[in-house]
């Protein structure tokens, strides 16, 4: 986890071919859990870092791509 102005960002660290929907869900139930607004799951698995650089919001239901 990490400060900045706007609160408490919990990032997770990952290292895997592809991210499945169970990495985002561990993600969402981090910030569920610690009442957290704001997470990025980052992948350092994936052949281009920005496709591995998803944002979960507490609260907001988005889809998970």
């Amino acid at each position: 986890m990490t400060e900045n102005e706007l609160g408490t960002i919990v990032l997770e660290l990952k290292s895997v071919e592809h991210i499945l929907p169970i990495h985002m869900k561990q993600l969402l139930t981090y910030l569920k859990l610690s009442d957290y607004k704001l997470g990025y799951l980052l992948n350092f698995g994936d052949v281009l870092m920005k496709k591995g650089i998803k944002r979960a919001v507490n609260g907001l239901e988005e889809e998970v791509v």
